[in-house]
């Protein structure tokens, strides 16, 4: 039930976020064509957000003679590639503690079972405060990786990206490679559903089995969202998701297969100098390949104890083993 609450929650989050983009400006239709009304073109959105990025579109588009289709491009590669190290920053810190969740597996696995087995709430308050001493004794804090500010700073651009391609006078009647941009483009939807699909496949890889499961809403749930509204709103809209999901693809293989790697060395030297501290729970809720995995780790000597083991016959190594 909980998992699937989640999954109602983020389904909704979604599409509060993509309607966000789109009823930002007012609009009314002029010879069937949404365009924003006088009171959107005087409002706060329209004039300190979108006509500037129109203008932005508009010096690609006439000024360099690139026309319409090919300027939306251009704007949005360069605005998402200003603002891909905000996403990168934030993205390293989410995928650092979901690093450092999955190695500590061993520890946290038993205390989870033990919650879930509780019958009372005394033993679920119980298993609750161990559960989150063994968090804070390890070093993690899920909500230090939730920061608002990034995605804050990032959705103006966002706002203001989406609504230029979709209200810069020029752009309903004109077109790219033979789409109408004033009307919704099967072809660039298909594009921009193959590229956030890409996006969520590749951050699976490297995931553990647990992972992989709770990913798997995420890895049908946000192309599908992408793969609908694209086909909603007119072409010009949609080579907007096009060329930005094309960065964010860009974004998800800097982190799978270069972030990634460095963090799992950084947190193997971490728990190594400093193995992972544990709290009580019950041998007889502990998997046996919980308890097996958990003694490899923690049977690791740290630094400290190494210099120790040279200087005195391995006498704290000894001490390790008992």
């Amino acid at each position: 039930m909980k998992k699937t609450n989640k999954r109602f929650a983020l389904a909704g989050l979604s599409t509060a976020a993509l309607l966000l983009l789109s009823g930002c400006v007012q609009t009314h239709k002029v010879d069937g064509i949404l365009v924003p009304t006088d009171a959107a073109k005087n409002g706060f959105t329209y004039t300190w957000l979108v006509r500037p990025m129109s203008s932005f579109v508009d010096l690609f588009a006439n000024n360099m003679h690139l026309g319409y289709g090919l300027a939306i491009i251009l704007v949005t590669l360069i605005i998402r590639l200003l603002i891909l190290p905000l996403g990168l920053n934030q993205a390293y810190k989410s995928t650092y503690m979901q690093e450092k969740m999955a190695y500590l597996q061993p520890v946290l696995a038993p205390l989870n079972e033990r919650l879930k087995n509780a019958t009372t709430p005394e033993e679920k308050m119980a298993a609750q405060q161990a559960l989150m001493q063994a968090q804070k004794d390890n070093g993690i804090n899920m909500f230090s990786s939730m920061g608002c500010l990034p995605m804050l700073i990032q959705w103006p651009f966002f706002i203001a990206l989406y609504n230029a391609a979709m209200y810069t006078p020029g752009i309903m009647g004109s077109t790219f490679m033979g789409i109408n941009l004033a009307k919704p483009s099967i072809i660039l939807t298909i594009i921009s559903g193959v590229l956030y699909f890409l996006q969520t496949l590749i951050s699976t890889i490297g995931m553990t089995e647990e992972q992989k499961k709770t990913s798997k809403t995420m890895l049908f749930m946000s192309p599908a969202m992408i793969v609908i509204f694209s086909f909603m709103v007119p072409a010009a809209a949609g080579l907007y998701w096009a060329a930005g999901g094309l960065i964010i693809v860009i974004q998800q293989i800097i982190i799978t297969f270069i972030m990634k790697p460095s963090m799992k060395k950084k947190i193997d030297a971490e728990f190594k100098a400093n193995p992972p501290k544990v709290m009580d729970a019950p041998r007889d809720v502990t998997p046996s390949s919980v308890q097996e995995n958990f003694k490899a780790i923690t049977s690791q000597p740290n630094e400290t104890e190494r210099k120790n083991a040279g200087k005195q016959g391995g006498r704290n190594s000894g001490k390790q083993n008992r």
